[in-house]
């Protein structure tokens, strides 16, 4: 199999990746086959999953711009994924050019096509770390420059706390974020749930540890809610997807009560 020109020599081409699948699902191309064979499975098992992707893009997109407009000057986006088309950066600095964003993932491939596009941007850059070590992740971000956590941050964790295990102790690392930031800042969190359709759950869950060998992670509502224990929810709260402040009726993407993902915005008073 031919490497691509963008992908870097580190990464194996026969390792589904989940920022990958979600590229491809969005219809993106910096993906390879075995990410491509993934989300096809996963499309075999549930086929409104390319829906689901983009109900929780349109949700980042909407909660970027409500954390712009509440004042917000810094963004720190974990488990950012592949940049595509109404990236956070793009969308906040539409509002303020002036903001200033720092993408981190584990995945080099979006690593590497962030900081190609972040070129000629200096407000904005891209670091690879892993969200499961919080205090290696920080001090990676004190050490780009970019983000002052003496001022409010906007934290973003988009349809990443679902690929952390139980073991891995997800509401702990969300914890740790929150002891890093200041008064008036903010979490955005968005999460695949088995709350109203265990059953495609169930199939999709499976399908990720047997065949992707990508861990996924299901969660109750009460499971996800409790990720914003020590924050003020903002309103409407936790939510489906498309019910978290939809602008118009094209961020309706999914049929209410059948989304596969929750959402929320919570705040440090």
């Amino acid at each position: 199999m031919d490497r691509p020109a963008w992908a870097p020599e580190s990464v194996d081409m026969q390792q589904a990746s989940p920022a990958r699948m979600y590229d491809a699902l969005l219809g993106g191309s910096h993906n390879f086959e075995i990410d491509r064979k993934a989300a096809e499975a996963g499309k075999r098992l549930v086929p409104d999953l390319p829906r689901l992707a983009l109900s929780n893009r349109a949700f980042l997109r909407r909660a970027v711009r409500f954390l712009a407009d509440q004042g917000v000057r810094q963004f720190l986006d974990i488990g950012s994924g592949i940049p595509t088309v109404g990236n956070v950066h793009e969308v906040a600095q539409s509002v303020d050019p002036e903001i200033r964003v720092l993408y981190a993932d584990i995945d080099p491939v979006a690593v590497a096509h962030a900081r190609a596009i972040l070129v000629d941007n200096d407000k904005a850059a891209a670091i690879e770390a892993d969200l499961r070590k919080p205090d290696e992740l920080l001090a990676r971000v004190r050490g780009t420059g970019l983000i002052d956590f003496a001022q409010p941050v906007a934290v973003l964790l988009v349809a990443v706390l679902h690929l952390l295990s139980d073991e891995e102790r997800p509401v702990e690392k969300v914890s740790a974020l929150y002891g890093a930031v200041p008064a008036g800042s903010y979490v955005a969190i968005s999460h695949l749930t088995s709350e109203l359709r265990p059953e495609d759950a169930g199939k999709l869950g499976r399908n990720a540890a047997d065949v992707t060998r990508v861990g996924i992670h299901f969660r109750s509502k009460d499971g996800i809610s409790a990720m914003f224990d020590q924050w003020e929810l903002v309103e409407p709260g936790v939510v489906e997807l498309p019910a978290w402040r939809p602008e118009s009726e094209r961020d309706l993407y999914e049929t209410p009560g059948r989304s596969l993902g929750l959402a929320g915005v919570g705040r440090k008073v």
